[in-house]
């Protein structure tokens, strides 16, 4: 089963037939939508469909996916997936950025934690600040290897349900899955239930802006607005920082960490 059959797949199993507009009687075999109905909602064939999830077929039309993707009630983000999921995957661009340079703009934010992850979910520059705020954030650490695997995580998010649901669609998302290291990634990941789960659901959500709460071991409560910058010319390097308010409770204790 190709990439593109599995996120179908899943996704079916997703859609309840009432969320469809079916008419559900009797026990079902399966969780979601069956094959013909989801065929007969994108009004393509149920041999295409199967062809399509068993990966004998993998060009749909970009109406074919269209339609799929209003079936399957995928949001923007899913969509976009599906698309990426159906197309040739492109060949990652030369890096042209010298990472002293990032270490050097990293550092000139003392006042806000800042690191720079690849592609693969590794952090591979952070300022003082973002060491001080988790060793989570070390170069070398890979992200979402220490967000499910490290004890340490769940005590620093009091809200890692989330931030773990958001990590999982964000390799979905962001990652390229056809690649030898990243689907290594993922496989070593299956070893936990958590992310097993959560990685079934076949979520898709890229790195969003948004506000991020810590629980710090020495300065405590911290809710931090967390900013996502793609760096020009470097395939798959990411800024992500961490700001508080001005004169706020959260920047006191962001100056207590320096």
């Amino acid at each position: 089963m190709t990439l593109l059959g599995a996120f179908i797949k899943g996704r079916r199993g997703r859609v309840s037939p009432d969320e469809a507009g079916l008419t559900s009687s009797g026990r079902r075999r399966v969780p979601g939508l069956r094959r013909d109905e989801l065929a007969r909602l994108a009004g393509v064939s149920e041999r295409y469909l199967t062809r399509l999830e068993q990966g004998t077929d993998d060009n749909p039309s970009p109406q074919v996916l269209q339609a799929l993707a209003t079936a399957l009630r995928l949001s923007p983000d899913e969509t976009a997936h599906l698309f990426a999921l159906a197309s040739t995957p492109a060949v990652p661009g030369v890096q042209t950025v010298d990472l002293a340079e990032i270490q050097q703009l990293v550092d000139s934010w003392p006042s806000s934690p800042a690191y720079v992850r690849d592609q693969y979910f590794d952090v591979v520059v952070a300022n003082k600040l973002a060491l001080a705020l988790s060793p989570l954030y070390t170069p070398g650490q890979n992200l979402v290897r220490g967000i499910f695997l490290d004890p340490a995580a769940r005590e620093l998010f009091p809200d890692w349900p989330d931030v773990a649901a958001q990590t999982a669609a964000a390799l979905r998302a962001e990652a390229d899955l056809s690649e030898p290291r990243t689907a290594q990634l993922v496989d070593d990941l299956m070893t936990d239930d958590y992310f097993r789960d959560l990685w079934g659901r076949h979520d898709v959500r890229p790195t969003r802006n948004e506000l991020k709460r810590f629980d710090h071991p020495v300065v405590g409560s911290l809710s931090l607005r967390r900013q996502s910058l793609s760096v020009a010319g470097a395939d798959g390097l990411v800024v992500i920082t961490y700001h508080a308010e001005p004169s706020s409770p959260d920047a006191d204790a962001l100056a207590r960490l320096l």
